[in-house]
């Protein structure tokens, strides 16, 4: 969430409004030199790479707001959350690849920023780098595991997201299913709903929604950022220099950058990104090997997979897409389920010669796995089309019938896990759908495009 509020900074600079406004807005920012005497880093490759830093600082929270979002409990001084964003050398795309908080890392050797203590290299959770050594060790940590030169450096934290985000009027978040964390105070319906400052503090920090846990938040946090960029570049934001001031303002309250990041960058940056929409952004995760390694004195972390994520940085390295290879996908409705998971036998109810086959090969088309042998079934003059389902898999009867507007459902106990349509005369075509967040292709990509409300 507070790297939400830092790529907003980021996009907020588009504005073209003038350096002198730009350079009024950059007296209000903290000044951090995470590069300090560092030596041995990793070759610069093409286009610009910032590290995104959000912490778990909450000193400016009110008492009231920590009772009433769930924020209490003391910071662990550490990083929240990493990104690292590479903006391509035309200015065209944004790539932001989360790195798992819990990841395992091994830190370099460091003087400890609070006991002013000598360590030698030892193994920790990422996200400990900057509460043994602040930005310089984070820095130093990240280069050290990606091989990525990081050119700047942004950390905020969520003191003035939710005035942010209030200020910009809210932002738009789409669910197909039930989003409810007793641990937050989450509790959303399914479908679309516009989302307050407080409703997104708690939207970015809920993990205890499924067994995804850290993963999907991450997901989640990106959506909430491709979200935010579709927010800040269709409201006129960018256009009225009354409302950038103010809303840039209120972010910047909270903002540390390297002593780097001027006016002139924040000037090119805006340039660059006057034109950005959410389909210039990319999301994705660095990929896996395990979940749960154990690491004595550490605990569970989750451990990269070295293969993969060295071709995932590589890629970054030479400004290359991680989406490039995507075939672009039409607008579909959102479902709990992904057609593919979802088995379908097709019946013909009325005397229509082929409607069967054309229901079968509709549904085939928008991914749900049929038979791809339809069959008679029923009464032949049926006006309604029916989806008849086991109880246990209500889910996937959900996401099947969104894909049938008008359809009637009809539980059948012990039928199993294969649903049954019988098309009915009112059968028109099958309206596309897709599960939330489907990630695709070799890095497990996301475009923003696909992943904000239709």
């Amino acid at each position: 969430m507070r790297v939400a509020t830092g790529l907003s900074v980021l996009v907020l600079g588009a504005g073209g409004i003038g350096h002198a406004v730009v350079s009024g807005l950059e007296t209000g920012i903290d000044r951090v030199d995470p590069f300090k005497d560092m030596k041995n880093r990793p070759q610069g490759g093409h286009g610009m790479n910032l590290l995104l830093v959000g912490t778990d600082g909450r000193d400016r929270i009110t008492t009231a707001e920590k009772k009433k979002y769930k924020l209490g409990g003391a910071p662990c001084h550490c990083t929240d959350t990493l990104m690292l964003v590479h903006l391509s050398a035309d200015k065209q795309r944004a790539s932001v690849i989360s790195l798992p908080r819990d990841s395992y890392a091994e830190l370099p050797g460091h003087t400890d920023a609070t006991t002013g203590k000598e360590h030698s290299p030892h193994p920790v959770k990422l996200n400990a780098a900057y509460a043994e050594g602040g930005p310089q060790l984070t820095v130093r940590t990240v280069e050290q595991m990606t091989g990525i030169k990081i050119d700047h450096y942004l950390e905020v934290d969520f003191t003035s997201f939710m005035k942010t985000v209030d200020t910009l009027g809210g932002v738009e978040i789409c669910t197909a299913k039930p989003l409810k964390d007793t641990y937050t105070g989450l509790d959303l319906a399914p479908g679309t709903h516009k989302l307050d400052g407080g409703q997104s503090l708690q939207y970015v920090r809920s993990r205890h929604l499924d067994g995804a846990a850290d993963l999907g938040r991450m997901q989640r946090q990106q959506k909430f950022m491709a979200a935010l960029i579709k927010q800040t570049t269709s409201s006129g934001v960018l256009m009225n220099p009354v409302k950038f001031q103010e809303v840039t303002s209120t972010m910047l309250e909270s903002v540390r950058a390297d002593k780097g990041f001027g006016t002139q960058q924040m000037l090119e940056l805006g340039k660059a990104m006057r034109g950005f929409t959410p389909a210039s952004s990319e999301f994705a995760s660095v990929p896996l090997e395990e979940e749960g390694y154990q690491v004595k004195g550490i605990g569970s972390t989750v451990k990269w997979d070295a293969r993969k994520s060295k071709k995932l940085f590589q890629a970054l390295r030479e400004d290359r897409p991680l989406a490039s290879h995507l075939p672009e996908q039409p607008k579909a409705k959102l479902v709990d389920v992904a057609p593919q998971q979802i088995r379908v036998q097709v019946y013909n109810g009325t005397p229509k010669d082929g409607l069967g086959q054309d229901v079968d090969a509709a549904l085939r088309a928008t991914g749900f796995d049929t038979t791809r042998a339809p069959l008679n079934g029923g009464p032949s003059d049926l006006t309604r089309t029916v989806v008849r389902y086991d109880p246990r898999w209500d889910r996937s009867a959900k996401s099947l019938a969104a894909a049938l507007p008008g359809c009637e459902l009809l539980a059948v106990k012990g039928q199993g896990g294969t649903m049954k349509v019988t098309a009915g005369s009112d059968f028109t075509k099958v309206q596309r759908v897709k599960a939330e967040d489907t990630r695709r292709g070799e890095f497990g990509t996301v475009t923003g495009d696909q992943v904000v409300c239709p």
